[in-house]
């Protein structure tokens, strides 16, 4: 691959690249409408005119190609193994002046980055066409070089990226590591077809796993309006945000709306909101997902752990209104490797709005273990005949503890188990449930209308002979309420919950809480059920 090249045709290099200006330092070049590609490009005095011009010179550590703010490129820029950029003294494409520069692809991606890292993005506006919409990328970085190591510093701040198949994709070929040091923050990435933000890399092996990249963190990311493919039958499109074959990563003060409703009606996997697979140490926190969509009969929530997912956690995070499950943790692979997650101090409110067959948050599948379900809040208004649960559990899982949750329905079961599981596999414990439509718990093949006889017939909701868990009324603020915004949970905090009997002390389960409530309140030591908790005593 060349050093940079104009992007047409498949991608095809001018074969001609003309030297750099003599120079021992870093330089930084400048396009404007008004320059001329006859210039040296080395001021605004003198800037280059078009991205053809800049793409054929090769970038040095500390090099800055600068897109003059407010105006308007045709083509795409590719970065590759000759532009060497490194963690120190990285490669920066950006605007200058007033606003931001908009690369407009024209069949191409709008910036690739092949087989090298040391980059930074900025403040750029990076737009497709009906062409780039089907089969090209807004941004991406691709790893293919064989071995093991992974390319380093990754940056991607300050952007919007729409009308591509993807926003943004992050991947590594099938013998190779991807990248690590990855940050992307303060975007937007939207009516892409596929999916706003991917990663992805190798198929994963559960005997000798390996992850393509490493220490990933997106910050006040948005993805919105992705609509999926209709077409797509053989896989999921149309989801906000997915992380695949990652070690180490964060997600958090993201947004992920109004995706998936054109994917696929005939698909056996739908799209989410923001969810990881194929991955480890992965923490989505601190987010809101709400009014994703699916075309078919799956998925379509808000939030999700899905196949081979081990040691993460969905924390602190809302999901509202979504056509699936608020929150989602499944295994469909016997792998032994989705194991040791945990979901806690989450709100889900009036999710599962298309699919009953889900729930606020649901737990399913072949060899999951080592779950952990705590101190969230789901608030569950269902349609219709048939109503979703707050919580949905099904077959496939062992040592699970699901603990101090709120559970509120309006009729429909407050807990729906294909499988009746004993405390052995399954543990419930301090979990309060509540519906104001006549109380209801499905348990494998028995269903109870009263916590009393659950508790005497499946052993649940106890602590030695001790009973535990309540079915009294939490309280909520406003249960009824929408919601909608970043502050719509503070109408589902409990007025009572320090009043609740039946929670347990989460340390004297084995369960380690974490430091603050959903509301990031410092926890207090007196056990409390839901996602807000009552103030600590200073």
């Amino acid at each position: 691959m060349g050093a940079i090249a104009l992007l047409s045709g498949c991608d095809a290099f001018k074969p001609y690249t003309p030297p750099r200006p003599p120079s021992k330092g870093a330089l930084t070049f400048y396009v404007s409408p008004d320059g001329d590609d006859d210039h040296d490009g080395l001021s605004e005095a003198t800037a280059w005119r078009t991205l053809a011009k800049a793409d054929q010179v090769p970038f040095r550590p500390g090099d800055r190609l600068r897109l003059k703010g407010g105006e308007r490129f045709p083509g795409g820029l590719t970065i590759g193994t000759g532009d060497a950029g490194s963690a120190r003294k990285p490669v920066v494409i950006d605007s200058y002046g007033t606003g931001r520069a908009t690369i407009a692809a024209r069949g191409t991606a709008g910036i690739s980055v092949h087989n090298t890292a040391g980059v930074a993005i900025r403040n750029l506006v990076i737009v497709g066409e009906a062409k780039t919409q089907r089969s090209e990328d807004g941004i991406s970085f691709f790893n293919d070089l064989s071995g093991a190591k992974r390319l380093d510093h990754v940056r991607i701040s300050g952007v919007d990226v729409s009308r591509f198949q993807h926003g943004i994709r992050i991947g590594a070929g099938p013998k190779s590591s991807g990248f690590s040091d990855i940050r992307i923050s303060d975007s937007a990435v939207h009516h892409n077809q596929d999916a706003g933000l991917v990663t992805y890399g190798p198929r994963f092996r559960a005997k000798n796993p390996e992850y393509a990249h490493a220490r990933l963190t997106i910050t006040r990311v948005k993805a919105y309006s992705n609509p999926g493919d209709p077409t797509a039958h053989d896989r999921n499109t149309g989801s906000g945000i997915v992380l695949g074959s990652l070690q180490g990563a964060t997600v958090q003060q993201s947004v992920s709306h109004d995706n998936g409703a054109k994917s696929s009606r005939l698909a056996l996997e739908g799209p989410e909101g923001i969810w990881t697979y194929d991955s480890t140490r992965v923490i989505i926190q601190n987010s809101r997902s709400y009014r994703n969509r699916t075309g078919s009969s799956v998925d379509g929530g808000g939030f999700g752990l899905d196949n081979n997912v081990s040691s993460s956690a969905l924390q602190y995070n809302l999901a509202y209104g979504n056509d699936g499950a608020g929150f989602l943790v499944y295994s469909g692979e016997a792998t032994n490797a989705h194991k040791d997650n945990v979901v806690r101090f989450n709100y889900s409110w009036d999710d599962a709005r298309k699919l009953p067959w889900y729930g606020g948050i649901v737990a399913y599948g072949t060899h999951m273990r080592d779950l952990e379900i705590y101190q969230n809040t789901v608030v569950l208004r269902s349609r219709g005949i048939d109503r979703a649960p707050a919580l949905r559990l099904r077959n496939g899982m062992t040592g699970v503890g699901v603990h101090n949750n709120i559970l509120v329905t309006n009729g429909a079961p407050v807990v729906d188990s294909d499988t009746d599981y004993t405390p052995a596999l399954v543990r419930l414990q301090g979990n309060d449930y509540f519906s104001t439509g006549g109380w209801k718990l499905q348990w494998g093949k028995a269903r109870y209308s009263d916590l009393d006889a659950w508790r005497d017939r499946a052993g649940q909701e106890l602590m030695g002979s001790d009973p535990t868990g309540s079915s009294a009324d939490p309280c909520l603020a406003n249960a009824g309420a929408p919601v909608t915004g970043a502050a719509g949970a503070s109408k589902l905090v409990s007025q009572c919950a320090d009043e609740l009997e039946g929670a347990v002390t989460l340390r004297s389960v084995g369960v380690d809480p974490g430091p603050v409530d959903y509301f990031g309140e410092r926890l207090s030591t007196a056990p409390s059920v839901g996602a807000s908790q009552p103030r600590a005593e200073d």
